[in-house]
């Protein structure tokens, strides 16, 4: 069994955790149903929607957590699966009390108390993402900026998955009420089954790089693959047995990873049977950083610095700054994509793809910036944050299509603006641990994603429902036509673009720590 236990078959089984936790990209899917059996206009909806975006980014407990649970103090008796555990229970509690108000179960709550439903559906999220992407840092810390990708890459496909198991299960149009009860049930019992096996394996060897390509590849072709499906379901449309047959060939591709385990394990065992010990060595981030101060005085590591630590430096700011423009808007659009899309005279099956494809776009992202930035950091010595800086350029050009309103603009801003917004979520993280050390990183990287709902409330609520209620038709509450939204869309390019502004900011700040950072490990 010790022999099962590998980084590899930790690596598989979180990619299947985040395969099915992002029910927070299928919220276009059941918000019409949940506006409707609640008697929610515009404005609330939004209201409710931003505590799942709460929820989904406040992970200082689930940071904390996981600090206490992989300590070395704790060894035997804790674990990364304990975070998992603690989400799973708020995960399926969430969404059961959801489903049952919708469908008519328990009365109709109130709004403080469906807000409360939303954001244990949604702080289900953290434990996943603070146990895998941080595991995932742990073991493969040299490639850091690539298994972050993987893991956030498959939480962004996990919306199209968890849309083709709807599909596969209830049909084409389907009921939104059933897809709420499936979100309960089917990614909990996943869930239980492959927690036991994500554990930390602080070492790494020299084959690392190439299974995790392997693990790349396998990636793109799920992403691929469900484009393909989604595209054909959209133009010809797929009878119920090809539904079902296709979301059996995504469960297949799913477990693939676990061949290359067995394959990284095969190899390991031919290479301790050439040798007397095996090659094994300590990452440069599990190292304690030296204290790195530049010439501004910014102190930009301290040796693994905690929260409060963090909290001094200008460049925390910085980056939680960036991220509430980014994050913020790219929430802010994917809560509202179902009511954009209506006002369009987009069809259901067309709502639907949409959502799906988003899910496409934001795993291009995740993982294209993280695999991508780790090139160029190798190669070229850039700085991550030069990255930040480009794709929030890109979300504002995101936006102005969508404003617009022209035929076809809310598929090809939605492109733009779903890798730009996935992107963040790589970035982020990985610049996290390599400003700020490795040790608190769960804890620092999701105090600063909170600044996603801090930015999805005021665009949310305050700019897209304010300016969409304005302009709504005061007897259903209902707007059609591009003036729905396109003042909204033109603020939110201007929240993009100063982000891009700070984070750019944020680049020359830390260029010469990147230049250490890179010779260092060059050393190893």
């Amino acid at each position: 069994m010790e022999r099962i236990n590998t980084k590899w078959v930790a690596a598989a089984a979180s990619i299947w955790i985040q395969s099915f936790s992002g029910a927070t990209y299928t919220f276009a899917i059941y918000s019409s149903i949940l506006k409707s059996s609640q008697s929610y206009d515009q404005s609330t909806l939004d209201f409710v929607s931003v505590f799942k975006d709460i929820g989904g980014t406040f992970g200082i407990i689930s940071g904390f957590l996981y600090t206490a649970m992989t300590s070395k103090s704790r060894s035997g008796c804790g674990g990364p699966w304990v975070v998992v555990f603690v989400g799973l229970v708020q995960w399926f509690v969430g969404f059961f009390f959801i489903w049952a108000s919708v469908v008519g179960l328990i009365a109709p709550p109130p709004v403080p108390v469906m807000c409360l439903f939303v954001f244990l559906a949604g702080h289900s999220l953290p434990f996943f993402n603070t146990a895998n992407v941080v595991t995932a840092a742990r073991n493969f810390s040299r490639y850091g900026g690539t298994a972050v990708g993987i893991m956030q890459g498959f939480l962004g496909l996990s919306g199209a998955i968890l849309i083709q198991l709807y599909h596969a299960v209830c049909g084409g149009e389907g009921n939104p009420a059933t897809f709420i009860l499936l979100l309960a049930i089917v990614p909990t019992f996943v869930m239980f089954l492959t927690l036991p096996f994500v554990r930390v394996y602080e070492t790494i060897t020299t084959s690392d790089k190439k299974h995790l390509d392997g693990l790349s590849v396998i990636s793109l072709i799920i992403a691929a693959y469900l484009m393909v499906i989604i595209t054909v379901e959209n133009v010809l449309g797929l009878s119920r047995s090809m539904q079902i047959f296709s979301f059996i060939l995504v469960l297949l591709l799913l477990a693939s990873p676990l061949f290359v385990a067995v394959r990284a394990l095969r190899e390991e065992r031919q290479t301790l049977s050439s040798l007397d010990r095996p090659v094994l060595d300590t990452s440069a981030l599990l190292d304690p950083p030296s204290s790195i101060i530049f010439p501004d005085g910014d102190h930009v590591v301290a040796e693994d610095s905690n929260i409060l630590e963090a909290m001094s430096t200008v460049n925390f700011w910085l980056l939680f700054l960036a991220m509430l423009c980014g994050m913020g808007s790219g929430f802010a659009t994917i809560n509202n994509m179902r009511q954009i899309g209506e006002s369009l005279r987009y069809s259901s099956v067309q709502l639907n793809s949409l959502v799906s494809l988003w899910s496409i776009w934001n795993f291009l992202g995740r993982f294209g910036a993280g695999y991508v930035s780790d090139i160029f950091l190798h190669k070229h010595s850039w700085p991550r944050p030069v990255f930040i800086a480009i794709t929030l350029g890109v979300m504002a050009i995101g936006h102005i299509i969508v404003a617009s309103g022209l035929q076809g603009s809310l598929y090809a801003g939605s492109v733009l603006i779903g890798m730009a917004y996935g992107s963040q979520w790589s970035l982020m993280p990985t610049i996290t641990s390599e400003i700020f050390g490795i040790r608190h990183m769960g804890t620092i990287y999701f105090t600063i994603s909170i600044a996603g709902p801090v930015g999805s409330y005021i665009l949310s609520v305050k700019v897209i429902g304010y300016f969409y209620d304005k302009v709504a038709s005061e007897d259903d509450n209902s707007c059609f036509g591009s003036q729905c939204f396109r003042t909204s869309f033109m603020i939110m390019a201007s929240v993009a673009l100063f982000g891009s502004l700070v984070a750019c900011v944020l680049f020359f700040r830390t260029s010469k720590f990147y230049k250490n950072l890179v010779a260092k490990r060059n050393l190893k």
